[in-house]
């Protein structure tokens, strides 16, 4: 019961966070605005109450000393898999302050950057935060008022990560996985309204894309060698009856 409880609890902060890198990779762009800058807010709050839930779970049965063997090599994968988006939460954080800084919405001090994102992030945000619609509620200064309480999270996640590794003592190169590197990339599971399935379908067109343009090249390249052939064998007649 407390190893799928912990998987439950883990596979839920690693959507959060994802979805918060999601996030993070629009800032600044044109598809930044006051709604995403209160979208992000949410979401790594949401982000952080899982990461807190986590490590207590997680700390309690690390620290029994009655669990099995088996159990406990099961706990300390989980929780390296567990530090680790937690430091990928952290890095989205501190990227979301520096963009934030650079491109503030009430006063902006330069023109947003047209990276190729379109559309409203709001699916991501609501997926985030498991509910159909997204309610906005903040002031319209959140893009600098935000920023304060950004870089107190942000310390606040690091000094939770020095606590962690103080508490547990877990080696990740000790931790042998379970899987080889890359399967879940193999797997035929459907990611269905993801944005790995977006990216995947836009990487898959290109191809197609190709394929057709060298096609087209064959058979160019195989009309201009008939061409050859025939004018060398019109040239070769017209030199022997000459």
């Amino acid at each position: 019961m407390g190893k799928d409880e912990c998987k439950t609890m883990l596979d839920a902060l690693n959507k959060v966070t994802a979805c918060y890198r999601h996030l993070v990779i629009a800032l600044g762009s044109t598809s930044d605005s006051q709604n995403l800058r209160e979208e992000l807010k949410k979401t790594r709050k949401k982000a952080q109450e899982l990461a807190v839930a986590n490590r207590t779970k997680l700390t309690s049965l690390l620290k029994d000393k009655n669990i099995s063997k088996d159990d406990r090599a099961e706990y300390e994968r989980l929780w390296v898999l567990f530090t680790s988006s937690v430091e990928l939460l952290e890095v989205d954080m501190k990227r979301s302050l520096e963009i934030g800084q650079d491109f503030p919405l009430k006063v902006p001090t330069r023109h947003l950057i047209q990276t190729g994102m379109t559309g409203s992030t709001t699916t991501v945000a609501a997926r985030a935060m498991s509910v159909q619609n997204m309610k906005y509620e903040a002031d319209a200064n959140i893009d600098t008022v935000d920023l304060k309480e950004l870089e107190t999270e942000i310390a606040q996640v690091d000094q939770m990560m020095e606590e962690m590794e103080m508490k547990v003592q877990v080696a990740p190169w000790a931790v042998e996985a379970k899987q080889e590197a890359g399967a879940e990339l193999k797997s035929t599971v459907s990611v269905g309204n993801s944005s790995v399935g977006v990216i995947s379908i836009c990487e898959e067109e290109p191809k197609e894309t190709v394929e057709g343009e060298t096609g087209l090249m064959k058979v160019f390249a195989g009309v201009i060698f008939t061409a050859v052939l025939l004018i060398a064998g019109i040239l070769g007649y017209l030199v022997i009856n000459l």
